[in-house]
């Protein structure tokens, strides 16, 4: 029964999320888990699909429209009874029955979202609606990857979930920026409001395996420029510190997220943080010592300093990263090799 406010308009109460279908609880019928990941052939994306296809009672769906996801990421899938992957974008609405969302989607690299911001906004906003749209048909649980970026440059360090952040809204970042702090608003109203159950994760830098070569993010960059012994460009001044998360770490994070109680927001990251020169000379030493490193103007917007605040994923998630960044480059590096061709120097 709706209820009157105190300015006279009715407001309806909150609704708990529809029941699942009544085979769920059958005692003739076990049910998979039915899992969907938007952004699913990208670089994070494949790697939880990975992950997922591991336990054999998760059927996994991916939904990619191939903006920077590729399918040979999801290759070894392919033709698996247990999977199925769907070209599809999500600013258009997508009515399946599944039971858990991982909502990826969105191009994460500057590069490719300032190549198209209105198509990046549109994805954070319109994408996210549609997702949320789909978790109150069917009553999913819904997890989606926020980002760092929503601190803009903090003038807290480290960063930690309650700072509300220091974003420039006009800039040529905030179809991100600012679109991931809209995808984190609507999130909190559809469960405010509808009883959806939401996750939310701020991811901080990740590397890893199939990250996209040339997508202008500092570690494929490096990476990228030593095997093809090229000067390594570091952005001026070469002091502003990022924190580098491996890829294993970070879907480890986002399971345990998504599995938990808690719906967040919770930083993922890796604390470890590093300057610009810093990651540049161990780039170096561990790819080409014969490569230099210089100096290049650097970008508008580019936040100083990033560090996260991981006390919440540890107390509430027991989750915290394992692989050192000097475990994980020379991983990336056998990764790189392969795909550029470039065999390894005797």
């Amino acid at each position: 029964m709706a209820k009157e406010s105190s300015n006279g308009k009715y407001q309806s109460p909150s609704k708990p999320p529809p029941s699942p279908s009544p085979l769920r609880n059958s005692k003739f019928f076990q049910s998979n888990m039915r899992i969907l990941v938007t952004g699913g052939a990208g670089f994070i994306g494949s790697h939880l699909v990975d992950r997922l296809m591991e336990n054999e009672k998760n059927e996994v769906i991916v939904a990619d429209n191939y903006f920077t996801g590729s399918k040979d990421n999801l290759r070894k899938w392919i033709g698996h009874p247990r999977f199925e992957l769907i070209r599809h974008d999500v600013t258009e609405p997508l009515l399946i029955e599944v039971d858990q969302i991982y909502h990826l989607a969105c191009p994460a690299s500057p590069i490719f979202y300032k190549y198209n911001p209105v198509k990046t906004i549109k994805t954070n906003v319109i994408g996210t609606l549609n997702m949320l749209g789909l978790a109150k048909r069917v009553g999913a649980r819904i997890l989606l990857t926020s980002t760092s970026e929503v601190y803009g440059d903090p003038l807290v360090h480290p960063q930690d979930e309650s700072y509300w952040g220091n974003v420039n809204p006009i800039g040529v970042r905030s179809c991100y920026d600012e679109g991931k702090r809209v995808a984190e608003t609507l999130m909190f109203d559809y469960h405010r409001q509808h009883g959806i159950e939401i996750r939310i994760a701020r991811i901080f830098n990740t590397y890893g395996p199939r990250m996209n070569i040339d997508d202008g993010r500092v570690v494929s960059n490096f990476i990228a420029q030593a095997l093809r012994g090229e000067p390594l460009t570091v952005q001026a001044p070469g002091t502003q510190t990022r924190s580098f998360c491996y890829v294993s770490d970070m879907v480890d994070g986002l399971i345990r997220l998504m599995e938990g109680e808690h719906t967040g927001p919770i930083n993922i990251g890796n604390p470890g943080e590093f300057t610009m020169q810093e990651l540049a000379e161990t780039v170096k030493e561990l790819i080409d010592p014969e490569v230099t490193i210089k100096s290049v103007e650097n970008t508008p917007d580019d936040p100083r300093q990033r560090k996260p605040d991981i006390t919440k994923a540890k107390e509430l998630l027991g989750w915290e990263p394992k692989v050192k960044l000097r475990d994980g480059l020379p991983l990336m590096e056998e990764d790189f090799r392969q795909r550029l061709e470039i065999p390894k120097k005797k």
